[in-house]
C-alpha cells in the first residue's frame, strides 16, 4: 500500500510494508524541485536513515529498474533531431 500527498513544497509518497512478517518500516519519499529524499526509520539505531538523490540520479534509477546488467549513460534527446529542414 502507498499514499501520495501534495504539500506546499514537495510531493510525499509513503510505502507501507504489508507483506509477510517480519515487516519493514515505512519508506517515505519526498520529491522537491531540486532533489528527492528517501527516508526509513531504523529501529536498530533509533534514527531515520535518509538518502538524497539529484533529479538526474532519480532519472537514472528509474531507467535502471528495467535494464539488464551493464554500464549505461543516459543522454538527453537532441531537440533538433526531429525537426524538418
Amino acid at each position: 500500500m502507498f499514499t501520495i500527498e501534495h504539500e506546499f513544497d514537495a510531493t510525499v509518497i509513503a510505502f507501507v510494508d504489508e507483506g509477510e512478517a517480519p515487516l519493514l518500516e515505512d519508506v517515505v519519499i519526498n520529491a522537491f524541485a531540486e532533489c528527492v529524499t528517501v527516508e526509513q526509520y531504523d529501529p536498530r539505531t533509533d534514527r531515520v536513515q535518509r538518502i538524497t538523490l539529484s533529479p538526474e540520479q532519480l532519472r537514472d534509477l528509474a531507467a535502471a529498474l528495467d535494464l539488464p546488467e551493464g554500464v549505461y549513460r543516459l543522454r538527453r534527446a537532441d531537440p533538433d533531431a526531429n525537426s524538418a529542414g
